[in-house]
């Protein structure tokens, strides 16, 4: 019986028992696709990872993301936590990483504190912005559980937007009406049976603005269908939602950074610091950054 080693660690927080817990393998060597996806739902987080060589060897890692119940192509947090876990474990770790995913390549670059000990990273997004199709403002406000009323559309309709992994993206008029948000299940199957394409990743992210600044946020995830009732922290959905209010900014070269909360209404808070830029090209680029905690380690027997 092989024995695997783990870590788990708090992703976009500073204090113990906040932001969104993660679980690295940081050698996942031998294990087997059913095997990861075993493990992930045996941990039960949002994420877990799995850590394994490079297909090309001038990259540093190819990282496999699995939720309780599928693979992810790119999310933010367990990016961030993974660089946060390997750069801790290197007695020499490189400036930034860049991992294999089949969202693309994902750079990664540590963060270091005022005394130059490792606290977080800050990744970019495999892919520029992309938006598909928008999505009706009663599907939203039902998967929501709120009223149509509750969904503001002044900026923009309710949509699917992606960095590298899709999502719905909706914003409701006050972060009072986010608090009251809770995920309908029969809704999101419903939306999911209306949507096919979205099927398997029918992943709804609210926000709202804090005191109406348009980079002060608070937002909330939910994606039933994927396993996770409600995510702590998505880092993914967040750097899509800053590409998002970025490409509808005045101007042509703009470069936009947002303090996004999340995870508030879960008990565990989290910060997260978007950046999205766009150029008169046309393409609009995010990042995602934030702080991590160390948590536990242990072994895994297969």
């Amino acid at each position: 019986m092989a024995a695997y080693d783990y870590v788990t660690v708090g992703v976009f927080t500073e204090k113990r028992f906040g932001g969104n817990p993660l679980a690295v393998f940081p050698d996942a060597r031998g294990l087997t696709t059913e095997q990861m996806q075993a493990i992930a739902n045996e941990f039960n987080l949002s994420e877990t990872t799995f850590v394994l060589p490079p297909e090309n060897p001038q990259h540093h890692a190819r990282v496999r993301i699995f939720t309780p119940k599928a693979e992810m192509p790119f999310a933010g947090h367990p990016n961030v936590g993974t660089g946060f876990v390997l750069a801790r474990r290197d007695p020499h770790p490189p400036e930034h990483y860049v991992f294999e995913e089949p969202a693309g390549l994902v750079r990664v670059h540590i963060l270091r504190d005022a005394d130059q000990q490792i606290n977080g990273a800050r990744i970019s997004a495999p892919r520029a912005l992309s938006i598909d199709i928008a999505i009706p403002t009663d599907v939203v406000a039902a998967c929501a559980g709120l009223t149509e009323a509750d969904i503001l559309t002044t900026s923009h309709d309710p949509l699917v937007a992606s960095v590298g992994t899709p999502f719905v993206i909706a914003e409701v008029t006050s972060v009072a009406a986010l608090s009251r948000a809770h995920p309908d299940i029969a809704a999101f199957r419903a939306a999911a049976a209306r949507f096919p394409k979205l099927a398997q990743r029918f992943s709804l992210h609210l926000y709202a603005r804090i005191d109406g600044d348009a980079t002060r946020l608070r937002a909330r995830m939910f994606a039933p269908l994927g396993g996770v009732l409600e995510d702590p922290a998505t880092g993914s959905a967040n750097a899509a939602l800053a590409a998002l209010l970025t490409s509808i900014a005045p101007g042509e070269n703009v470069d936009l950074h947002y303090e996004i909360e999340q995870g508030v209404e879960m008990g565990r808070p989290s910060q997260l610091i978007a950046s999205a830029s766009k150029t008169a090209e046309g393409a609009i680029l995010a990042t995602i950054a934030g702080s991590c905690v160390p948590m536990m380690e242990g072994k895994l027997e297969v």
